[in-house]
Parts: structure tokens; sequence; C-alpha cells
């Protein structure tokens, strides 16, 4: 979502939206179950899931409340945790990282938190996920070259001691799902 419009930074500045800025959640909310969803905040997800840089004044006007109010529900999405940030869809072969696969780890049980902080801090690692099924874990990541991925699996991955052993599933091509506008 940009900020960058001028026309919200100079509502910003003549204070007639809230204090608080966008992303910074609540220390009281982050721990809290998130409010249900209306029609409207559906819409506004929708919105800033097809484009993540429309302006707050763009939101307001397509689900017809006013830019008070649509800054607000944003707020309380980011707040609830519904909304876990803004980003950019990324082309990873365009971006130099040619190679891509899916790897599957078994680890050793009751240790996926230690595996977790280990596998984020892998160069390329795009996606974990704990799952249930013939292996434990599910990453995701993106290299440079096949040489960058076979060191990444033979030298990192497979030197952290709770992982008992890994398959590596070559992605020959994808594609993001976009949301329908």
């Amino acid at each position: 979502m940009a900020d960058g419009h001028d026309g919200d930074r100079a509502e910003e500045r003549s204070g007639e939206q809230p204090e608080e800025r966008l992303g910074e959640r609540s220390p009281e909310r982050q721990q809290g179950l998130p409010r249900p969803l209306d029609a409207i905040d559906r819409d506004i997800l929708h919105i800033l899931h097809t484009d993540g840089r429309a302006s707050i004044r763009s939101v307001a006007e397509r689900v017809h409340v006013s830019r008070a109010n649509a800054y607000a529900r944003i707020n309380r999405l980011i707040d609830d945790g519904v909304i876990r940030g803004f980003g950019a869809r990324i082309n990873h072969e365009r971006a130099g990282q040619g190679a891509s696969a899916y790897i599957t780890l078994k680890i050793v049980q009751n240790t996926w938190r230690t595996v977790r902080e280990h596998l984020r801090t892998l160069p390329g690692a795009s996606h974990i996920a704990l799952v249930s099924g013939d292996f434990d874990v599910l990453l995701l990541v993106h290299t440079p070259d096949n040489r960058a991925l076979r060191e990444l699996v033979l030298t990192r991955l497979q030197s952290i001691p709770e992982v008992l052993s890994t398959r590596t599933l070559l992605v020959f091509e994808e594609d993001d799902l976009e949301p329908e506008s």
C-alpha cells in the first residue's frame, strides 16, 4: 500500500487521520483473537491483495467509505494480524534466481522451532511450512543456479543436526496465482 500519494500525506499532516501509522500493531492486539470480518473488510482485503500499492483514497472510494474509515479498517486488519505485511510479487528468474526447488525434510521429533530458526537464515528460502504426511517440513527456495542449490542442500541443510533426511524437487516452471480483479 503506497503512502506516497500527496493527498493522503496532507491529511496525515493535518491530523485528520489517526496518529498511529499503518503497519504498527498495538501490543494488546498482537496476542488477541481477531474480530470478525464484514463485507467491507473482505472487499478491502481483496483490493489490497490485488494491488498492495492502492492508496487509502482509492480503497475508500472502491468500498464506499470515508478515507478515515478505510484507514481505521486497514489499521485494524493489521493490528489483528489479518494483514501481515505488504510486498512485491517477484519473478525469481528475472531477478537472477533461476533455480527453484521444493525441499522436503524429515526432522527429529519436537525440533520444529529449532529447525525453523535455521531455515529462516538460509539464502533464498521463500516459504517454510510444518506439514503432516511422509515428511515434516516443506521448504521453497530460489537460488541463482543449480550449483548454489546443491551447496544449499548438501552443505547448509544437511549440516543441521535435527534434519534426518531431505528430498529435493526441482521446479521447472512456476506461476503465482493472481487474484481476480
